[in-house]
């Protein structure tokens, strides 16, 4: 491998590959060029770079309009910004809606990259808007003229050195083509917009070109700030104020959205404005004539809106979004308290629970209690991740009612939650408060008030207010019923026996390994979190079929993978290799990249060995107090060897069909005969 440059240029004719036979497979192509990257020095190993750009392309699928393709991500493996370009023949499918692809950039970012070069690397994506620059890299001769073309539109000085190169991008500098504009008094009709993708190098830049683009075919000046890697210009505050309508294109939160409050609002992911940009225009144009289209309120998307632009995120969207959040922000907590307590019943043992606090304050290192030091420090580790444990249902709600409100959200939220705790309502009476309350913040945040309180709006009068109605409902309405649900859900779970349990169990299994990771999986792991509790058995059966049926998914991919490796490509027989540790710590998504890649045959297949799985640990009577860990966490599971059974049972059902499926089952992606090992096919 050649010795990484200190600061080479961000493309050479050795990243280049024209008219390149790569195979049927996107993950073929971004294999070849992550090769040949790490090749010429640009990265440490080919490995890390090609799985972080196709853990990117499980987020959403990287192919444009017009037959390109923009593979992208950020890595500790890559040791300099870098391009590589493949002209392919026949075209490969990236997911764009019209067609497969035949221009490819790879585009690739250390982890820590500048903001210098991330300025370049967004330049070439605003760039592939231009179908003139598009022309001229489909008709380019050779490698040579591939680099001037590019360099031409990421390195100005190109042109003064009378380079040939394409049209430039509308600016280098991030947000300059949208906001280099005459003053708003001069431009009177406007629409400002906000684009932002997660990792905000080359979709965050096309959507703000697409949208400008847009705005000049409509006869509509488009103002735009892209929320990305390269940095961000806030837009004047006076173009906010005189817009027409307001643009979110993005697949992250938008930072600052109280700047648009009272403005019509078109929502969508950053992908829709690349590939119908006039359409957003349009649907912008017409709210701002519309006075019941939805609008940003306050420091959120207005929620009561009496009609709905066909650019709004729908409600179904909206909750799922707004309760997802809450269970990401929740999740922390319950792995940090959950595994400090496991580990201090490994020191102190299960009866510890019931003397840690008077251990903790009646005890110190130099006051031993009796059982000696390691006793003590269980009680100590269990006090801590009882605390910890503690702000699960009051961050769940607080972070429910801040994805509806923002930050005015949070106090109302998370006495919600602390009520829900104290009337015994639970997860459920989380859920219930932590809504309410970000709906009631949200609705004092479009009180009418005078101008000179405005200022105490976000600090005083709207958690005072929110917390106050929140807190009086909890009390003295919703506080008995949803403690008497919760109450029966817990008498009711540990009254399961026999088929019921069962069921139960192939349910959370089936939903574990439904998305691995997304919303149903989260779903599954925050009902058996939300009711751990050492002292409920039910709860703790509950937990350990959630866990075990997690853990199915990539150790079967990597049993799989290892028996049948020539079914698999190569990329993905090298993330059968990762997915070993991956499933022994219980992290579901290391079965994503084969999922993302096959899903009719791969998504079946391991749901039916989580449902073995999930059904074997219920009718064993398996029991887990830790909510996190795998194979590093054994210590708490209780009927260790029936445990590891179900998990073995399930993994190789989930192997075995799989397996079957790819060798019997036509399927879209099938590896083709350039993606497979030579010596294992004739193997």
């Amino acid at each position: 491998m050649s010795t990484p440059t200190n600061d080479p240029a961000i493309i050479a004719e050795d990243l280049i590959l024209l008219d390149a036979d790569l195979g049927e497979s996107k993950d073929a192509v971004i294999s070849r060029l992550s090769e040949i990257l790490a090749g010429a020095g640009r990265a440490t190993d080919a490995a890390p770079l090609r799985d972080a750009a196709l853990a990117r392309e499980a987020q959403s699928a990287t192919g444009l309009p017009g037959g390109i393709a923009i593979p992208h991500c950020r890595a500790d493996a890559v040791t300099a910004a870098s391009l590589g370009f493949a002209r392919l023949n026949p075209k490969v499918d990236f997911g764009a809606p019209d067609g497969p692809a035949d221009l490819v950039f790879l585009i690739a970012a250390p982890a820590g990259a500048g903001s210098a070069h991330m300025k370049l690397l967004s330049s070439l994506a605003r760039a592939l808007v231009k179908p003139e620059f598009v022309t001229s890299l489909r008709n380019a001769p050779t490698a040579a003229d591939v680099v001037a073309l590019v360099d031409g539109v990421i390195n100005p000085a190109a042109k003064s050195a009378g380079k040939p190169a394409a049209p430039a991008a509308a600016a280098t500098t991030p947000a300059a083509a949208a906001t280099a504009t005459p003053p708003v008094s001069e431009r009177p009709k406007h629409i400002v917009a906000v684009t932002a993708c997660p990792t905000g190098i080359a979709h965050t830049y096309m959507a703000a070109d697409s949208l400008v683009a847009a705005g000049d075919r409509a006869g509509v000046t488009v103002h735009v700030e892209t929320q990305g890697s390269s940095g961000s210009t806030p837009l004047d505050p006076a173009l906010i104020a005189g817009a027409e309508a307001v643009i979110f294109a993005t697949d992250v939160g938008v930072k600052g959205k109280e700047r648009f409050a009272g403005k019509p609002v078109i929502s969508s992911g950053v992908k829709r404005a690349i590939n119908e940009p006039d359409v957003m225009v349009t649907e912008a144009l017409r709210a701002s004539n519309d006075p019941n289209a939805a609008r940003v309120s306050g420091t959120a998307a207005a929620a009561g809106s009496s009609s709905t632009t066909s650019g709004e995120l729908g409600w179904g969207t909206r909750i799922r979004q707004i309760l997802l959040t809450g269970v990401s922000y929740m999740i922390p907590f319950v792995a940090a308290g959950g595994l400090l307590i496991a580990l201090g019943f490994l020191l102190g043992g299960y009866e510890i629970s019931g003397v840690a606090e008077d251990i903790v304050v009646n005890n110190s290192i130099t006051s031993l209690p009796d059982g000696g030091l390691t006793t003590y420090l269980g009680a100590v580790l269990f006090q801590i991740g009882a605390l910890s444990f503690s702000f699960l249902v009051p961050a769940l709600a607080g972070y429910i009612s801040y994805a509806i409100a923002d930050r005015p959200g949070l106090a109302p939220g998370f006495t919600a939650g602390a009520v829900a705790v104290l009337v015994g309502a639970g997860f459920i009476g989380g859920l219930v408060g932590g809504l309410i309350a970000g709906f009631v913040a949200l609705w004092i945040s479009r009180w009418k008030i005078p101008t000179v309180l405005r200022g105490l709006m976000p600090v005083v009068i709207i958690p005072l207010f929110a917390t106050l109605i929140v807190g009086g409902i909890m009390f003295l309405v919703l506080g008995k019923p949803l403690a008497a649900i919760t109450s029966g859900l817990t008498d009711w779970l540990n009254g399961l026996t026999g088929s019921s349990i069962i069921i139960l169990g192939i349910i959370l299994g089936l939903m574990m390994c439904f998305d691995l990771g997304g919303p149903v999986n989260k779903a599954a792991y925050a009902f058996a979190t939300a009711g751990l509790s050492v002292t409920d058995t039910a709860s703790l059966r509950i937990m350990a079929a959630v866990m075990a049926a997690g853990m199915v998914p990539p150790l079967a991919l990597a049993l799989a993978s290892a028996v049948r490796p020539k079914i698999f490509t190569e990329a993905e027989r090298e993330n059968g290799k990762a997915a070993w540790f991956l499933g022994a710590a219980f992290i579901s998504e290391g079965a994503i990249p084969f999922a993302a890649a096959d899903p009719l045959r791969v998504i079946p297949s391991m749901m039916a060995g989580g449902a073995v799985t999930g059904a074997l640990i219920m009718a064993m009577d398996v029991t887990l107090s830790a909510p996190h860990g795998g194979i590093f966490v054994f210590f708490a599971v209780g009927g260790i060897l029936w445990f590891l059974l179900a998990l073995a049972a399930g993994t190789v059902v989930s192997a075995v069909l799989v397996i079957g499926a790819k060798q019997f089952v036509k399927g879209k992606n099938a590896p083709t005969e350039s993606e497979l090992d030579p010596d294992l096919v004739t193997a």
